[in-house]
């Protein structure tokens, strides 16, 4: 339950403004703007560069003005500040919780093994992506990044579930890897070790086949001499 203090803003599966205990309203513009200096996890951006990077189509002047007009509708639409403005520069309110910011630091921490009991439902929000349906230019290096970050925290998370015999778990940790790249065969390495774990030598040849029969059909090529030794052990091909 929020509190009514609390100030939240999610763009993992779309775009949503919490303040206190209710929803708040923008338009796309000032969306468009709280997103960009959000992204960038509490550093301060360049008004300048802000407007190039989100009106690209528009004259200097024009997309400068529709900066100052966005953060006027942020001003107006909330009773607190979101983002700090001073004469060049952005930056978010420290007083703003953002779930992207928070599902990357915590993703970081999983795959520097400092995983905690709580990695299991980090899972959730990997399986997002960010802000789907929007089309801007310069979110596709976010994108790029943030499926990174996501696909080596979940197989990461799926690793330590093994170790402490959550299997269950981590089979949908590996799976939603699997989700975001299916051809990625660390992920599958991953669903295989955890039908290993539980003795199910079937699921995981049943699985590697699957894989095999995959890669053959979309790339053309086979699996890695590791992932054929990995079922190989267990099972005669």
């Amino acid at each position: 339950m929020r509190e009514a203090d609390d100030a939240h803003l999610v763009l993992l599966g779309g775009f949503e403004l919490h303040v206190g205990c209710g929803d708040v309203a923008l338009p796309k513009g000032a969306q468009r703007l709280l997103a960009y200096v959000a992204i960038h996890h509490g550093e301060a951006v360049s008004r300048q560069a802000a407007a190039e990077q989100l009106w690209p189509e528009c004259r200097r002047q024009r997309a400068t003005a529709n900066v100052r007009q966005a953060l006027w509708h942020l001003r107006r639409a909330t009773d607190r500040p979101v983002v700090e403005p001073s004469v060049d520069r952005l930056r978010l309110s420290p007083a703003l919780t953002v779930d992207f910011c928070g599902a990357v630091e915590a993703a970081h921490h999983v795959v520097g093994a400092t995983a905690s009991a709580c990695a299991e439902g980090l899972v959730a929000a990997l399986s997002r992506d960010v802000l789907p349906y929007w089309t801007d230019d310069w979110l596709a290096p976010v994108r790029r990044r943030w499926e990174q970050v996501r696909l080596h925290a979940l197989e990461a998370i799926a690793q330590h579930l093994i170790s402490a015999g959550a299997h269950l778990a981590a089979l949908e940790a590996a799976f939603t890897a699997i989700s975001i790249d299916p051809v990625r065969e660390t992920a599958h390495r991953t669903v295989i070790a955890a039908h290993l774990s539980q003795g199910n030598c079937g699921s995981a040849l049943r699985h590697y086949q699957h894989y095999r029969a995959l890669l053959h059909r979309e790339l053309g090529v086979t699996p890695s001499s590791h992932m054929t030794r990995l079922v190989a052990s267990q099972a005669a091909l």
